[in-house]
């Protein structure tokens, strides 16, 4: 396939035209004259240079990978079939869709950028956070940019020991069984080739407790709706999770809240002084 520059750029701008600084979570200030977004503006939500998505939008830009074109599908907030677009006006083959897709709807980034004061985060169904709110770094940490298998908060149960200090001790049998079930329902419904199926090869051999729990074959486990964690600088917080789920990616929506006028709930107003100011999306 070969890019299609001028279509391309035409695309981009069509497209950041359309949108306004509260559809991606940024505040419009009283001077503020340009229709849409700015191009800069958009590049800061997709995690390049304003020189590098100018000159794309120009029709003069390099080839663009693609992982900067996931990143602009992302800043874009472009639908699972805008993104197919872009990859092949780009000359790119769009990425599969589904539960390998790290592709986020533009509704479930519309909810994430308005919980500004709430720890929340977006899940593959392996685990893997793809998105946070800056209280979901400040509670969790900055999951989101681990990459590699690691990237999966089952994974890691198993592989580093350290991911379990954030968790209540009297909830890791459950969570362990918990994260077992899970990736053995999702390699079944995957199959044999799957990211599913990697993970468990992997983690057969090099953890004990895994092989175990493995062996048991135990399905149908769901998480609680009550946390228990563990915060490195507030000690013990404990939060209801609710979810918002998107079938047709496999990801979810999770929102961390406290009862009213509970301790846990004076937490979560100390933990927005820790959290870092940076974009959600």
């Amino acid at each position: 396939m070969a890019i299609d520059r001028a279509a391309l750029a035409g695309f981009l701008r069509l497209r950041r035209d359309s949108l306004q600084p509260e559809d991606v979570g940024l505040g419009r200030g009283q001077r503020r004259r340009t229709e849409g977004l700015r191009r800069e503006e958009v590049a800061a939500l997709s995690h390049m240079s304003a020189d590098y998505y100018a000159r794309l939008e120009r029709g003069d830009g390099p080839l663009p990978s693609a992982q900067m074109l996931a990143s602009i599908a992302q800043g874009l907030h472009l639908t699972i079939d805008e993104r197919d677009h872009l990859f092949r006006l780009a000359g790119h083959q769009p990425p599969e869709r589904g539960g390998a897709s790290e592709h986020v709807s533009p509704g479930m980034l519309r909810i994430l950028d308005r919980l500004h004061d709430t720890p929340a985060e977006i899940v593959t169904e392996l685990g893997e956070t793809l998105r946070q709110t800056p209280l979901g770094v400040a509670l969790t940490g900055d999951t989101a940019s681990i990459r590699g298998p690691e990237r999966s908060l089952g994974y890691r149960w198993f592989s580093d020991p350290r991911t379990r200090a954030l968790y209540a001790e009297e909830e890791h049998d459950f969570l362990s069984r918990l994260w077992v079930s899970g990736l053995r329902e999702v390699s079944a419904r995957r199959g044999s080739g799957s990211r599913a199926a990697g993970f468990v090869e992997a983690l057969l051999p090099r953890s004990a407790e895994f092989r175990e729990l493995w062996d048991r074959h135990e399905v149908g486990l769901r998480p609680r709706a009550t946390k228990h964690f563990v915060h490195a600088e507030l000690g013990p917080l404990e939060l209801t999770c609710q979810s918002l789920l998107d079938p047709e990616q496999s990801h979810a929506l999770l929102v961390y809240t406290a009862v009213p006028g509970s301790e846990s709930q004076e937490k979560l107003r100390l933990l927005s002084a820790l959290s870092p100011r940076t974009l959600s999306s």
